[in-house]
C-alpha cells in the first residue's frame, strides 16, 4: 500500500437487486493537499453498515443518494496526518463520513464530515466503529428513548447477532428486561445466549421457527426492536401485547428486492392493540453521542456489554465485504481495516 497514492472506491452503477462487481470501481488518485482551514485525514477503519445499500438507491432517504462516479459514502475513523486547521490537531483521531477512501479532507469546503474524537477516549478504533460508535449509540437510543423496557418485560431483537442488535439485546437485560433474539444460524444462538446473556434465541432458518418465537414469549411481545422487515416483522406484529412499542431501526430484509414487498398482513394489531411505532435515525441524536458513549464505555468496562468484530482486511475488498451483510456471513461489528494505526501514527 503506497503511501503517495489515495485509492478510492467509487459508485460506478445502481444495483438492481443484490450487489455486484457492477457497482463499484477502485480508482487511484493524488493524495491531496489539505487548505486553509482543512485537514488531511488517514481512514484506519471503515464502518459497514445496511444504509450503506440504502445510500446507493436512487430513493429518496434521511441523505441524498450517492451520484454515480462519486466516493462511496461511508463512516469511519482516522488520524490527522496534517492540517492547516485550528479544529484538527495533528496526530488525532477523527470520526465521521470520511468515506471508502484512503485519505479524506475535513474541514471547510470538504464533503467529508469528521468530528475530533476527544483525547481521553483510549480505546482501539475497532471500538470506535463499534460497539463505542454509531453501532453502539444507535442500539443505546433505541432501547433507552424509544424502546423503554420495564423490568420483566418481553423485548424481541431481529438480526440480533448483527452489530447493533446484538447491542441492544443486552441494554434490554440492563433495564430488567427479557431479551429473545431472531437469528440466522444455530451458532448465532448459541453466541447470543451463551455469551451475550439473552434470554432465549429463535433460529429463522428453521422451519419451526415461528413455533420457537411463540415459545420463547408466552406472554407476547412488549418491544419490538426491528432491524430486519419483511416476514418477521409481520410475525412479530401478530404476539404484540396492549401497548407494546415498536422501534423501527431497518430493515434489511427488504433493501436488495427489486421491487418493494406487500405491506405486513398483521399490521392491524398496531391499531388494535394500541401499538406505538416509532421510525428513527441515529443522526437526530448526533448533540448527544457523548452521553451515549461515556454509558456505553462504562457498561463494557464493567463486563455488562460484550461485542464482537468482524473484521475484513484492505480497502479494496470493502464491495465484497458489504455484501456479507446481506449473506448474514458477520457476526457482531462489521469493519474493513483500512490502514494499521501504530503505522500511521509514527509516521504522524
Amino acid at each position: 500500500m503506497r503511501d503517495d497514492v489515495n485509492r478510492t472506491i467509487k459508485l460506478r452503477s445502481r444495483p438492481v437487486g443484490e450487489i455486484d462487481d457492477s457497482v463499484f470501481e477502485l480508482s487511484e488518485e493524488e493524495v491531496p493537499e489539505p487548505g486553509e482551514g482543512q485537514a488531511l485525514v488517514r481512514n484506519l477503519c471503515l464502518s459497514l453498515d445496511p444504509t450503506n445499500r440504502v445510500w446507493i438507491s436512487d430513493t429518496p432517504s434521511y441523505l441524498p443518494p450517492v451520484g454515480i462516479g462519486d466516493v462511496m459514502r461511508g463512516l469511519g475513523v482516522g488520524r490527522v496526518v496534517s492540517s492547516k486547521s485550528d479544529d484538527y490537531a495533528e496526530g488525532s483521531l477523527v470520526s465521521g463520513l470520511l468515506g471508502w477512501q484512503d485519505y479524506a479532507l475535513v474541514g471547510e469546503g470538504t464533503s467529508a464530515v469528521g468530528t475530533p474524537v476527544p483525547s481521553d477516549i483510549e480505546v482501539p478504533v475497532e471500538m470506535l466503529v463499534g460497539v463505542l460508535g454509531i453501532t453502539g449509540i444507535t442500539a443505546y437510543y433505541g432501547i433507552e428513548e424509544i424502546g423503554q423496557p420495564q423490568e420483566g418485560e418481553t423485548v424481541v431483537i431481529s438480526a440480533a447477532a448483527g452489530a447493533v442488535g446484538s447491542i441492544a439485546g443486552q441494554l434490554a437485560k440492563i433495564r430488567g428486561a427479557r431479551a429473545v433474539g431472531i437469528v440466522g444460524s444455530d451458532e448465532k444462538a448459541e453466541w447470543i445466549t451463551g455469551e451475550l446473556g439473552f434470554n432465549a434465541a429463535v433460529n429463522r432458518r428453521s422451519p419451526d421457527w415461528r413455533e420457537q418465537l411463540a415459545a420463547a414469549c408466552p406472554g407476547g411481545i412488549d418491544v419490538d426492536f426491528e432491524n430486519a422487515g419483511g416476514e418477521i416483522m409481520d410475525t412479530v406484529f401478530g404476539m404484540l401485547n396492549f401497548h407494546a412499542r415498536v422501534v423501527l431501526c431497518g430493515l434489511i430484509s427488504q433493501y436488495n428486492a427489486d421491487t418493494p414487498p406487500p405491506g405486513p398482513v398483521n399490521f392491524p394489531a398496531l391499531l388494535s392493540n394500541r401499538v406505538t411505532l416509532q421510525g428513527f435515525i441515529i443522526l437526530d441524536y448526533f448533540d448527544r453521542f457523548p452521553e451515549a458513549t461515556a454509558k456505553l464505555a462504562q457498561w463494557v468496562a464493567e463486563g455488562r456489554i460484550k461485542y464482537r468484530d468482524t473484521t475484513v482486511e484492505g480497502l479494496e475488498n470493502a464491495p465484497s465485504a458489504l455484501r456479507m451483510l446481506f449473506d448474514g456471513e458477520n457476526v457482531g461489528k462489521l469493519l474493513v481495516k483500512v490502514a494499521d494505526d501504530a503505522a500511521v501514527g509514527a509516521a504522524g
